[in-house]
């Protein structure tokens, strides 16, 4: 399963970009909002930074606009992936841009219907969130599930990517049922790597070491 991390922050990028677990990057207008820098500045930093997909989210909302957007985003670099809303007019525009041979992701997906017709319209990737629906009473994760038993029935190749992640134990159910990516904040990614009993036997080696009075290292 692939890791995208989801925010516009360029250090943070960085910092779990050095540790070879990030496979691209999430964007939105909200999050580069909170940067407070130039939204194009923005996306072609990380681009550089990340070699895998980065999204970059149109913020126009009839398809002939999101369409010149989205050409303008992919412009960037050739690992842009253009973000388009799950209407009529985000999916006449994926249509055009995929047929293009440019990347999009279809986002603010929400029900296995609305996955179906993105992965028609030619869609690379298709953001169900899992946080949202599971807010509202719902299950998230099961609208993962069947966006993975529908898209396998026909071979859709568009991948699933969970968006919406709030927890570790988000990405350890996805990672069961099947998604292709999970994008999280980069305090979710890094919460993975922690557990208690790792830390406990981690301080037992080095007491244990440090009574040796050995060093591996020569000086």
């Amino acid at each position: 399963m692939k890791f995208f991390i989801d925010t516009a922050e360029i250090d943070q990028i960085r910092e779990l970009a050095d540790t070879g677990m990030v496979d691209g990057v999430t964007t939105n207008p909200s999050l580069i909002a909170k940067s407070g820098r130039n939204f194009i500045e923005v996306i072609a930093e990380i681009a550089e930074i990340v070699p895998g997909p980065v999204s970059a989210e149109v913020t126009a909302t009839d398809a002939d606009a999101m369409i010149a957007e989205g050409r303008e985003l992919a412009k960037i670099g050739d690992n842009i992936a253009v973000k388009v809303p799950l209407t009529w007019a985000g999916l006449k525009t994926c249509r055009v841009l995929s047929d293009e041979g440019r990347m999009v992701n279809v986002t603010l997906c929400f029900s296995a219907n609305q996955a179906l017709l993105a992965a028609k319209a030619g869609a690379s990737f298709i953001s169900p969130f899992i946080g949202r629906l599971d807010d509202i009473g719902l299950d998230g994760m099961e609208l993962i599930a069947d966006i993975r038993e529908i898209y396998d029935n026909y071979d859709f190749e568009t991948e699933i990517l969970a968006a919406s992640i709030r927890t570790v134990n988000h990405v350890q159910q996805c990672a069961q049922v099947g998604a292709d990516v999970i994008t999280a904040p980069p305090a979710i990614i890094k919460s993975l790597v922690k557990h208690p009993l790792t830390d406990k036997g981690l301080d037992a080696f080095l007491a244990d070491w440090a009574k040796t009075g050995q060093t591996i290292l020569k000086g």
